[in-house]
C-alpha cells in the first residue's frame, strides 16, 4: 500500500466514478481500475460496491478514506514543513475556529501578519463540536475553541475570558436597569442560536431549575442574526459578550445583567500534542502570548494540563 493507491483510491470515492477520477488524474480508466484492484488485493478486501456503476464504497473502503486522508494530510505537514526550513519566514498557517471564535481571532491575525507578511493564514470555518477531530485527522494545525477537549492527545491554552450577555434593545423596559431576575424573564422572547452547545445546555437547565419557562421562538443560524433581529425589536437574547461589544458601545443594544447567568465562556487555542509544530505555528503562539500580557485583563495564555 503506497501514498499513490491512497491517492487514486481517494480521487475514485471524491469523483464517485472511475472514468472522472482518471480524468481528474490524467491517467486512463484501465490504469485507475488497475491500481484500485491491486490495492484491493493487498488489503483483502473489496473498497467499492462493483454492483453499482457510481463508485459507492464498501464499508472496507468508508473505513480505509478516513485513514487515506489522514494519511496524505500527514505528507502535505511533512512537505510543509522541509519548505518552511529552506524559506525561513515563507510556509503557511492553518487555523480552525468558528462563528464566534473568529472575533478573539481576528486582532491576533493582524499582528501576525504586521510581523510575518510571507505566511499564508487559512482559516478554516468548522463547527465547534467537530473542531478536535479536525486537529487530530491534520486538517489544521490549531483550532480555536470555547471548550476544553477531552481528547487526551490535544493541547490547549486559555486565551480569553469571556461571558454570556443578556441584551435588550434600547426601548425594552429592561435596558434601564441595573440588574434583573431570572424570573423576570419567564415572559421575553428569547432570539436563539440554533447551533447545540454547552452553554446553550447551561441556559436551559438553569431556567429549568428555577422553574422559570423559556420562550425561543425564534432560532436563527448566526450570531449576527440574532444580534440584529434583537436591535430591531423581537426580543432578547443572551450571546457571548465579546461578539455583542460594538454593538453596545455604539448604542443599538444593552447589556443588563442577570446573576444567575452569570457564565464564564473561555476561550482555547488547541493544538495536537504529538509532533512538532511548524514554524508559522509557533509563531503564531508566541504572538498570541505577548498580545495578552500586553491587552486587558480578560486576555490571558494559561496552558491547560
Amino acid at each position: 500500500m503506497d501514498l499513490f493507491q491512497l491517492q487514486t483510491f481517494l480521487s475514485v470515492a471524491g469523483e464517485g466514478s472511475f472514468s472522472r477520477a482518471a480524468k481528474a488524474l490524467h491517467r486512463t480508466q484501465p490504469a485507475i481500475s488497475q491500481t484500485i484492484r491491486k490495492l484491493e488485493d493487498e488489503i483483502g478486501e473489496s473498497l467499492f460496491d462493483r454492483s453499482s456503476r457510481e463508485g459507492i464504497l464498501a464499508d472496507a473502503g468508508a473505513l480505509l478514506r478516513d485513514y487515506s486522508e489522514r494519511l496524505l494530510n500527514l505528507r502535505g505537514d511533512a512537505l510543509t514543513a522541509l519548505e518552511e526550513l529552506r524559506k525561513l519566514q515563507a510556509g503557511k498557517l492553518s487555523l480552525t475556529a468558528n462563528e464566534f471564535t473568529c472575533l478573539w481571532l481576528l486582532p491576533v491575525l493582524d499582528e501576525f501578519r504586521r510581523i510575518y507578511p510571507l505566511v499564508k493564514i487559512t482559516v478554516h470555518r468548522g463547527l465547534g463540536s467537530r473542531i478536535p477531530q479536525e486537529l487530530v485527522n491534520h486538517n489544521a494545525e490549531i483550532g480555536v475553541l470555547t471548550f476544553r477537549p477531552e481528547d487526551s492527545t490535544l493541547r490547549s491554552i486559555v486565551v480569553y475570558r469571556d461571558e454570556l450577555a443578556f441584551v435588550v434593545p434600547p426601548r425594552h423596559p429592561l435596558a434601564h436597569a441595573k440588574n434583573v431576575s431570572i424570573r423576570q424573564l419567564g415572559a421575553e422572547s428569547f432570539m436563539a442560536h440554533n447551533v447545540p452547545s454547552s452553554y446553550r445546555k447551561r441556559v436551559i437547565e438553569t431556567f429549568q431549575k428555577r422553574r422559570v419557562p423559556l420562550n425561543m421562538p425564534v432560532e436563527l443560524p448566526t450570531i449576527d442574526a440574532i444580534k440584529k433581529f434583537v436591535a430591531s425589536g423581537n426580543g432578547v437574547a443572551l450571546i457571548p459578550r465579546l461578539s455583542v461589544e460594538p454593538e453596545i458601545a455604539r448604542g443599538e443594544l444593552v447589556a443588563v445583567p442577570v446573576p444567575e447567568l452569570h457564565f464564564e465562556r473561555k476561550i482555547r487555542l488547541v493544538h495536537r500534542k504529538q509532533g512538532a509544530l511548524t514554524h508559522a505555528a509557533r509563531a503564531f503562539l508566541q504572538v498570541a502570548a505577548s498580545m495578552a500580557h500586553a491587552k486587558d485583563s480578560k486576555s490571558i495564555f494559561q496552558p491547560e494540563h
